[in-house]
Order: C-alpha cells, then sequence, then structure tokens
C-alpha cells in the first residue's frame, strides 16, 4: 500500500511537471505552407500534412524530428483508407479496391489563437468509374495548448449515385519502428514488441493464415519462437478507449484515445483491430472482422447517405528520463477521461457534428421477468442497453449506416444514455445472465435538448418451463468453457499467464484432435464441469490425409421415472457466441437419425476461430424436443456439426438449457 500511495504521488508530480505549460512561453498557434504540404505548430508538437492530399507526414515532438515511419513513401505514414467494390465486382482473389482517399482540395475552415482546423476534400466525379462514389471530406484540428491533434472526416452519398459496397474505413499512422519498441493496449495486455522485419521470411514463418507468423530468427533473441498475429491484440468497440506505443529510450508515448464509440458499427462487442506489430496505430471505424458479410456496407442505385467518422485524438506525452516510461500509459489514460468529459466536442466546425446542447437524452428503468426464476420482476443489473436504428431483435450486430448509442444499467436496472444525435431510434438491450435480446419496438425520435424517460420496461427472455439442466453461462461468449493450453511451439509470451486472454493464443483449434484423438466429446450433465470438461469450440477433426471430418458432441442426461407420463414438447434453447461457416444438427437418443430434429443450415462467417475471438454473431435458437422422444432413465442430446473442409468451421456455445413442458410449473 505504501509503495502504490509512493507511485501515485509520483504519477502525479509527473503529470504536473509534464503537462503545464506556461501560455507566455508557448509560440501562437502557427499554419504555416511548404512546398507540397501545409504545417500546424502550437509550440508543443508540430503536425505536418501534404497539400492538397491531406496525408499524414510528419510529426515533431519533443526534440524527435518526426515520430512516424520514415521509410518508404510520405503517403504511407498516415493516411485514412477504404476498402470497396461495385456489386458483383468482387473476385475470390481480391477483397476489393483499397482507397487511400487522396484528397484533392485543401481548405482552412477555421484558424484564430485558440483553433486551427483545415479541411482536405474529395469530391466524387460522376464520370468516374474508378472511385468510389461517396464525397470524403477528412477534417484535422489542432488546438492551443494541446498535446496533439483531432481528426475526423465526413462521408457523404447522393440521390442518384450508383450502388456501392463498402468493406472497411479506418485512419491507419505508422510509427518508427527504430523507436516505438512497446505497445500498450489496455492494463493487462502491454508488452516489448517485436519488429516487423522479424515477420519476413527468413526471420519469420507464416503459419495457417499470412497474418500469423512465427519468429524464427528475430533481432532481438527474446522473441525467438513467438507467434504474431494481429488479431491477437483485438478489442471490443466498448474497450477501445485508449491504445499506442511507447518510445522506451525517448521516453515519449503516442496514443489514440476514442472518446465515444458512437460512429462504429454493429454495437458496443464488435471487435476491431487497434496497435500491432509496425508499430501501427489503428483506428477502424468499420470492418467485417468478427462478424463477415453481413457488416459488408451496401448502398442501393440512388441511396443518399451521410456520417461522420470521429473525432479520435492523436495525443503525444512524455516523461523525463529519470522516470519509468511505461508509466506514459497511467497519464494517457487520465487524458482519456478528460476527453471523454469533453465529449461531445464544441470546437469542430461542421454542422455535421452537433454540440451537447444539439443532443438529446433518454434514461429509463429495465426489468427482466422470469418466473421460473423469481416471482418479482429482477432489476436488469450490469446489462446494456443502446439505441439504434429501427429494426428486428438483435439488429443492432448487424446495423453499420447510422450512429449507436450504449449505457450501462446500474445495480437496480437505471440507465441514461447521453449525448444521442437527433434521429429515430428503437431501444436494444441483453442482460448478462439472461438469454435473447431486449427490443422495444417504439420509434423513439430525439430532437437537440430532448430529454426523454422511458419509466420502466421489462424484458421477458425465453422461457416455456423450469430447467432441467443448463451448460455454461448466458453472457453472449465462450469464455466460461474450458479454454486448453496452447501447444508450446507456438505461444505469445503475453498470454502465457493470462487466465483471462488465455483464448487468444495461435492454434487453439488444433488442440481438440489432439484432446479427443478417436472419439467426440461426451459431457455428462450430472457429473461434468463444463469449465473443465466442455472445450470451447466445437470445430472440425483433423485426420492424418489432412483432410477434416465434421464433430459430433453428446450431451446425456438422467429422466426421471416419475416423469414418465409427461406430455408435449421440452424446449432444448441453444445460444451460439459464433458461428463460421457451419451447420449446427439436433438429434434426440438417435445420433444417425435423418434428417434431424432441428438443423440451422451452413450460418455464420465471423471466422473467430482462427482470429483467437471468443465471440462474434450471437444466434439463438429454440428446439421443441418431444416428450416421446425422451424415456426414463439415461438420454442423450447429440450435436452435430456436419461441414468439413477447413480448420475454422464451427462453433463456440454461450449457453444450453433444457426446459420441461410449461405443465411442469410446479418445478423449481
Amino acid at each position: 500500500m505504501i509503495a502504490l500511495i509512493m507511485l501515485l504521488s509520483l504519477f502525479e508530480i509527473v503529470i504536473s511537471q509534464n503537462q503545464s505549460y506556461d501560455p507566455e512561453t508557448i509560440q501562437v498557434l502557427q499554419l504555416l505552407y511548404q512546398d507540397g504540404h501545409v504545417v500546424i505548430d502550437n509550440g508543443i508538437f508540430q503536425l505536418t500534412l501534404s497539400n492538397p492530399e491531406g496525408f499524414v507526414t510528419g510529426v515533431r515532438y519533443n526534440g524527435i524530428e518526426n515520430v512516424l515511419a520514415y521509410t518508404g513513401h510520405e503517403n504511407d505514414r498516415g493516411y485514412w483508407d477504404l476498402v470497396w467494390n461495385f456489386p458483383g465486382k468482387k473476385t475470390k482473389k481480391t477483397k476489393g479496391t483499397l482507397d487511400r482517399i487522396e484528397a484533392t482540395k485543401m481548405e482552412v475552415i477555421t484558424q484564430n489563437d485558440e483553433q486551427i482546423e483545415i479541411s482536405f476534400s474529395r469530391t466524387w466525379n460522376a464520370s468516374s468509374n474508378v472511385t468510389v462514389p461517396v464525397n470524403i471530406d477528412k477534417r484535422f484540428v489542432v488546438l492551443r495548448n494541446s498535446s496533439g491533434f483531432y481528426t475526423y472526416a465526413i462521408f457523404e452519398r447522393l440521390q442518384g449515385w450508383p450502388a456501392v459496397e463498402i468493406d472497411n474505413i479506418r485512419l491507419a499512422i505508422k510509427l518508427d519502428k527504430d523507436k516505438f519498441d512497446y505497445m500498450a493496449i489496455s492494463d493487462e495486455r502491454q508488452r516489448y514488441m517485436p519488429l516487423p522485419d522479424d515477420r519476413i521470411p527468413p526471420r519469420g514463418k507464416p503459419l495457417a493464415y499470412p497474418e500469423a507468423v512465427q519468429l524464427l530468427d528475430p533481432v532481438e533473441p527474446e522473441f525467438k519462437g513467438d507467434v504474431d498475429d494481429k488479431y491477437e491484440y483485438s478489442m471490443e468497440s466498448k474497450d477501445i478507449k485508449v491504445h499506442g506505443w511507447i518510445s522506451t529510450n525517448d521516453s515519449v508515448g503516442f496514443w489514440q484515445i476514442t472518446p465515444s464509440n458512437e460512429f462504429r458499427s454493429a454495437g458496443p462487442l464488435k471487435q476491431f483491430l487497434g496497435s500491432h506489430v509496425g508499430p501501427t496505430n489503428l483506428a477502424i471505424f468499420h470492418s467485417t472482422h468478427y462478424v463477415g458479410e453481413d457488416l459488408i456496407m451496401k448502398f442501393e442505385e440512388g441511396e443518399a447517405w451521410k456520417k461522420v467518422f470521429g473525432p479520435v485524438f492523436i495525443y503525444l506525452n512524455s516523461f523525463p528520463k529519470e522516470v519509468d516510461p511505461l508509466l506514459l500509459w497511467l497519464e494517457a489514460k487520465n487524458q482519456t477521461k478528460i476527453e471523454e468529459e469533453k465529449w461531445p466536442y464544441n470546437f469542430t466546425n461542421s454542422s455535421d457534428f452537433p454540440a451537447s446542447d444539439q443532443r438529446g437524452h433518454v434514461s429509463g428503468r429495465l426489468l427482466v421477468r422470469d418466473r421460473y426464476i423469481s416471482s418479482e420482476d429482477i432489476p436488469a443489473n450490469g446489462s446494456c442497453l443502446g439505441l439504434a436504428a429501427p429494426g428486428d431483435v438483435g439488429a443492432w450486430q448487424r446495423e453499420y449506416k447510422g450512429y449507436q448509442f450504449w449505457s450501462k444499467a446500474d445495480e437496480e436496472g437505471y440507465f441514461c444514455i447521453n449525448n444521442v444525435r437527433s434521429g429515430r431510434y428503437n431501444l436494444y438491450a441483453f442482460a448478462p445472465g439472461f438469454i435473447g435480446d431486449y427490443h422495444n419496438e417504439t420509434v423513439i425520435d430525439i430532437s437537440p435538448g430532448s430529454n426523454i424517460c422511458l419509466g420502466e420496461l421489462v424484458y421477458e427472455p425465453p422461457r416455456d418451463g423450469p430447467t432441467l439442466w443448463e451448460i455454461g453461462v448466458p453472457d453472449r461468449t465462450a469464455a466460461e468453457f474450458y479454454i486448453p493450453d496452447p501447444n508450446p511451439m507456438f505461444v505469445n509470451k503475453l498470454y502465457v499467464n493470462s487466465s483471462e486472454n488465455k483464448y487468444r493464443q495461435y492454434g487453439l483449434w488444433e488442440r481438440y484432435s489432439e484432446l479427443y484423438p478417436d472419439e467426440d466429446m461426451v459431457y455428462d450433465v450430472d457429473v461434468d464441469d463444463y469449465s473443465k470438461d466442455w472445450f470451447y469450440m466445437q470445430v472440425t477433426r483433423k485426420l492424418d490425409d489432412g483432410g477434416y471430418n465434421g464433430t459430433t458432441w453428446e450431451i446425456k442426461f438422467q429422466f426421471d421415472d416419475q416423469m414418465e407420463n409427461l406430455t408435449g414438447d421440452f424446449k432444448l434453447r441453444i445460444a451460439l457466441a459464433t458461428s463460421n461457416v457451419a451447420e449446427l444438427q439436433v438429434r434426440v437418443n438417435n445420433v444417425s437419425v435423418d434428417p434431424p430434429l432441428f438443423t440451422t443450415g451452413q450460418i455464420g462467417k465471423d471466422n473467430t476461430i482462427a482470429r483467437h475471438g471468443i465471440h462474434g454473431l450471437y444466434w439463438l435458437y429454440s428446439v421443441d424436443v418431444p416428450a416421446s422422444s425422451l424415456c426414463p432413465g439415461n438420454n442423450s442430446i447429440y450435436l452435430t456439426q456436419p461441414l468439413a473442409i477447413s480448420p475454422f468451421q464451427g462453433f463456440m456455445y454461450d449457453y444450453i438449457r433444457l426446459e420441461y413442458p410449461d405443465s411442469v410449473n410446479h418445478i423449481t
């Protein structure tokens, strides 16, 4: 405790030394024009942008002439880009057309003693068939006495424009690899990182897919044998608040701070890339990762659309050389809190980004009603509630054209969603411990200054009868199940002693065949423990000839003799945390009966298995199990995944429950 107090005291001193500027000693905010560039200088740092393209070509800070990558072309240092296609043009050999969004016009939007905002825009030319039919305006803002710059972009399609598909929208910044050697994306996930050179053969060996590389002969011997894969560093949208890099020799930090995720696609659980070997710093606003084809942005012929992505804050900090440079992470977290308190920013000079007084607020209370658990409504403690475009149940996880605003309920189920843009929304929610999604079909109209109280809302999760047995915890992930140790030949040392992130290790899909070499998993609900005996993903089995087989899991349970006269249907609830090119077939007490009692057909292209995830899209199924198909004594339910051309096909289960018929309402 004493050591912690001393550390915090030192931290406060360092912050005060590092962040207190004497206004009289700071240069006036300046905008300078150079050959093919504009430079914004506020005396703390200097930002250089190419003119008129709008690429970030230089950031001078704390005696470092340029913290960005110095090799290659200058337009490869900091840039907005996207991947797009005209419908039907994509082939299996390409992911689409990469557009680095090279602007054609530079305009000074604001220039005064307190701030400079510059626009780099490009207007779509209707005669062009090689550029995405979207007008794009990239903005950069520097404030006086600010140690960093803000950037955002306005995307707009006008009526009558051709159909188009967009896969990815992002901001990428590449740092000097000889300086920035330490990456931090959370309190638990930070480490010294290998070099990009270590990934290139013969220093590195590609594994099952190009992103995963084993480091055979890295420049720094400490990384020898490690697996490096950018997907090992992905994060859920709700957790991407600050991430970046530290130059430990210079005691300089470079961070991306995201005060709000309102502009990201697919809600708070959508997973995105952030920082990874490069050293690379990404702000990904839209991608198909961990969802697949459902999140390709598809615009129909003539469809108009406008959306603002950002702002995000690119923040730089530094400490005196005698201070531990890794403490820069803590200072960056402190700055993140400051930026969150300032959101929505009031300094952006665009009518497309409304300030706080032009937004609305929604509040209420969410209760859960499950009479087989409690005779009273249960406060939805810790539930996530969000406003997103009107749609069906769970539509928010596939929504990408609008904005989403999410909040977390307190212990009593009360919630408040603040700073909501004007528009029409539905209220969505999901509550830990309960299956399914809450959806309020009432269209909520938000206007500037509106303050809407929804009162008490009640979610009745799917339930037909008392629970006979259950496997797992309904939390939309497979994290509670058995996650094996990785093959010691293929590890990322960051996660060796991390129980919470164990699933991020490479190659865990291969461990299933090693643990079950001859027969598939059998789980007895009366004996087994799902945290030890339920493998966290149902994947294909690798054969000796290099091919794959589908797998069938068996759930064994006892049926009491006194229930043999039951009629009606039992209900089998199956919640999937992810699916990738897979099919779930359900059979009862006969593993070979055809057709099965239930099948999903082929579902999902989440690719979560290969990308070290623990969830993708959420799927919920309810299967009627006739009482006549069960018998007194031993019974089995078989879960078959028959599709097998890849090691990455399969499911992760969230939760499984078998319910008695409703007539057995006396059982609790």
